[in-house]
């Protein structure tokens, strides 16, 4: 399953991100194999809202499609 098909309100763990760039730079936002985050919305045809501990991050279709999720 990848970020994009996560749910409102739905808990999950990052099993994988496709591309080490993109790894590189998500480890910034406290996204990397093994972070346990909230889909905090979705807006039709928009970005993913994840949820970090306090902190909200929109993440684009696109690269949401490039990580993989294993709901908890």
């Amino acid at each position: 399953m990848t970020l994009d098909q996560a749910s409102n309100g739905q808990r999950f763990q990052v099993v994988s991100i496709a591309d080490r760039d993109i790894s590189n730079q998500a480890i910034r936002l406290g996204i990397y194999k093994g972070a346990e985050l909230t889909c905090a919305g979705k807006l039709p045809g928009g970005p993913v809202i994840i949820q970090n501990k306090m902190q909200e991050i929109a993440i684009g279709r696109g690269l949401a499609k490039k990580i993989g999720i294993q709901l908890i």
